[in-house]
Formats: structure tokens, sequence, C-alpha cells
């Protein structure tokens, strides 16, 4: 009778929500006490109601007893069943005031309709992170269980939601339905295809609120946004040092571990990122691919190139307070610095002597090892530095660069070059 008299007599006293019956209202209180005495045995997952876990089961299951007549599509869901028929009918009759969207029911709208408000109603108890729709806390609060039900029956990799395991399957049947119209590059989901997509159409969505910057991937917008906030989420545990990225966090963690998988296989060398190791081999090809144009100079390293371009502009905008010499880089001005400060940070666990520079500790470190990986190939003397081996190898070419231009006299090496010029200012600052 209360369905045709709308009665609701059961008033919740928390919200004042009503319902027609008791059960209505013994199932509602749960979501305000957060109880969830109906567990699925398989993944661990709650639900506040029998009926809500006897869906659920259908999902471990498999099964999907609702199939559309008119494509053959399945689904272990009849709501969802329903909004894929209305796919068909394209009955979008909830349409958004704010920018004209329309979609097939009142909750889609009205989720979103939080784009447009900013309004993220759903708040994480555990780390105040807060959300614009139900489904998205849900899959958050896994991830801070850390619980990983759904693995991979090919390579046992685990996964905390069913929608990374179903993307990850894709790796192993090389399957890519979704393809480009426009270049006919394929996709293993639609959401990498749309992102694709923007590159053909330049649109880019996701607007920066403090500046007219904008982004193709709402990811990218958010890394960008920290630049102006400050906000640094990822902090290491071990020394407190925070970062905006979490990558950033990932590759500082190897810092701390000493791990150095990537290993030059000609002098053994190693490194923590594949990346840096690539760099690397670039010193024993011996190949220089950055040319200056002004000047004919080459270099392996793409940041010297830089460095060099900036000598011929001669900008030097990063000036020491202490003595007023200038540096093209903000990392060679704090370089110089520990000059005047007399600040060495880097220190051998071998010997205890410490360096002003990276590099310093990098090349003492060698001579611990008493490893010599370089080696001459007109007699065959070996170095422990490829420095060692430049330097070394003036004395088979008979050069002589450094030219004094007082008496004409030349030299193979710049620190005779310098005690020579001494000769000439009278300057005798070893004394007996």
């Amino acid at each position: 009778m209360r369905i045709h008299t709308g009665e609701k007599p059961y008033t919740c006293t928390q919200c004042g929500k009503s319902f027609s019956r008791a059960s209505g209202l013994s199932g509602h209180l749960r979501i305000h006490s957060g109880e969830k005495p109906f567990k699925c045995d398989q993944c661990g997952k709650g639900f506040i109601l029998s009926s809500l876990l006897k869906k659920h089961l259908i999902v471990h299951s498999g099964e999907k007893p609702h199939v559309c007549s008119l494509c053959g599509k399945s689904f272990s869901r009849l709501y969802r069943f329903k909004l894929h028929q209305k796919t068909h009918d394209e009955v979008r009759d909830h349409v958004c005031c704010d920018c004209g969207k329309s979609f097939t029911t009142s909750s889609q709208l009205k989720e979103h309709q939080r784009i447009h408000t900013g309004e993220k109603p759903y708040t994480c108890t555990q780390c105040g992170k807060s959300f614009s729709q139900a489904s998205s806390i849900r899959d958050h609060l896994l991830r801070h269980s850390g619980k990983k039900s759904f693995s991979c029956d090919q390579c046992g990799k685990g996964f905390i939601l069913s929608s990374e395991l179903k993307q990850h399957l894709t790796v192993h049947s090389d399957e890519k339905p979704h393809v480009c119209s426009l270049c006919g590059k394929s996709f293993t989901t639609s959401s990498l295809l749309k992102r694709h997509q923007r590159i053909h159409t330049g649109e880019k969505p996701f607007k920066c609120s403090y500046c007219d910057k904008s982004f193709t991937h709402s990811g990218h917008l958010k890394t960008h946004e920290r630049v102006h906030t400050g906000e640094k989420p990822y902090t290491c545990t071990q020394c407190g040092k925070s970062f905006s990225q979490a990558s950033g966090l990932s590759v500082h963690l190897l810092h701390h571990s000493g791990k150095k998988p990537f290993k030059c296989d000609q002098c053994g060398k190693g490194f923590i990122l594949s990346s840096l190791l690539k760099k690397h081999l670039i010193v024993h090809s011996g190949e220089k691919p950055h040319v200056c144009s002004l000047c004919g100079k080459s270099f392996s390293r793409l940041y010297r190139f830089k460095l060099h371009h900036k000598t011929h502009r001669e900008v030097r905008d990063h000036v020491c307070c202490d003595c007023g010499k200038s540096f093209t880089t903000s990392s060679q001005l704090k370089e110089h610095q520990r000059i005047h400060t007399g600040e060495k940070p880097y220190t051998c666990t071998q010997c205890g002597k410490s360096f002003s520079q990276a590099s310093g500790l990098s090349v003492h470190l060698l001579h611990h090892s008493g490893k010599k990986s370089f080696s001459c190939d007109q007699c065959g003397k070996d170095f422990i530095s490829s420095s060692n081996l430049n330097q070394h190898l003036i004395v088979h070419s008979d050069e002589r660069p450094h030219v004094c231009s007082l008496c004409g006299k030349s030299f193979s090496w710049l620190s005779s070059f310098k005690r020579h010029q001494k000769t000439h200012d009278g300057v005798r600052d070893h004394v007996l």
C-alpha cells in the first residue's frame, strides 16, 4: 500500500532520509556506521546488504547472464545491461545546463556536474583526500590496504583493481582494438586512444588555475600545478626529502639502496637508471652528435653542448655574492660557492676523505678500486680515468697547446704552463 500512498514512516535520525520499510532503514544506517557485515570470501570486500554481496560474487564467477540482443555484448549486472541498451536507443534525456552534455541517467548527470561545481563529497578518513565519485574513493581505499586480490594467470602479477588487471592482460594478448582513424595507430584502451587523438586535434582541455598553461592529460595538469603550490606529496621515509612526482621519489630511493643494476660492459661502471647507462655508453663510442654551428666543436652530451652555447652568448647570469664571479648555470655557482664555505658534502666511506664535488669523489673511489679500465693503444699503459688517459696521450702526440705569451715556451699540460708563468711573476710560494 505504501507504494501507492508514498508513506515512509521509518526516518534516519542522522540525515533525515525516510524509508517505507524497516529493513530499508537498517541497511541505510550501515552507511553511517561504516558496518559491512557481509564479506566476500574470495577478495575480502565487505557489503552493507547480502543482496549486494550476491551481485558482487558474479564478478569472481565471470558469469555474464545479461546479453544484448542487438550487439551480443554481455554484462554481469542488470543495471549495466540497461545502461548499455540506452546506447543503442541513444536516449540521453539528462542534459547538463552548464555545458549541454547529455547523459543516459540522472546519476551520471549529477556526477558530471561536480566537474563544474568542484564538489568532492567523498573524503578518505585515512589521508583526507577527497573525490567527486563514490567509485573513486572505493578504489582509493583499496590502495591504502595494499591488497592485490586480482592476479594475472599468465605472469602472476597482482593488481588492486580488476580494471587494472583487465588493462594488463592486453600486454599478453597484444590486442589493440582501439584504432585512430587519422593515423592508424592502435591502443589497448579507449582512454589511451582519446588521449592520443588530442595530438591531432590540439585539444588541451585541462587548464591550470594559476597560469595560462593547458594540458592534454589531467595527470600532467596535476603535476604542473605543484610548481605553483609547492606541494611535494612524495616523501622519503629515510631522509625526509620530498618530491612533487612519484618518479622522483623512486629514483631518489635508489640512491639510498646503493643499488646500481645497470652496468657498463666496457668499464664496469654501474648506474641507477638505464637512461644514465645509455648516456654513459656514448663516452666509449666516441660519438659526439651535438655540434656547435658557431665554432664546430662537438659534444657527446646535450647538456654540455648547451653549456658551451652559452659561452658564445656569454650568458653568465648566476653571480657569486662573495667574489662576484659569474657562471652559466646555478649548479656551477653552487659548486663554486663551496670554495668560500669550505663545504665538502661528498665523503668517501672507505677512508673518510671529503670532496666539494661529486665528480671528485667518483674519481677518488676509482683509486681505491685500483681498476684501470682505460688503456693507451700506443704504449699499453693503463689509467684509472679517461681524463688521465687523455692527458697521457699528449706525450705521444708531442702536442704542446699551452704557449707562454712572454717567452714563447710551450707545454703539454696546463699545470706545467701555470707553474712556468709564476717564474715570470717571480712567485715562489714553496719555501724550504
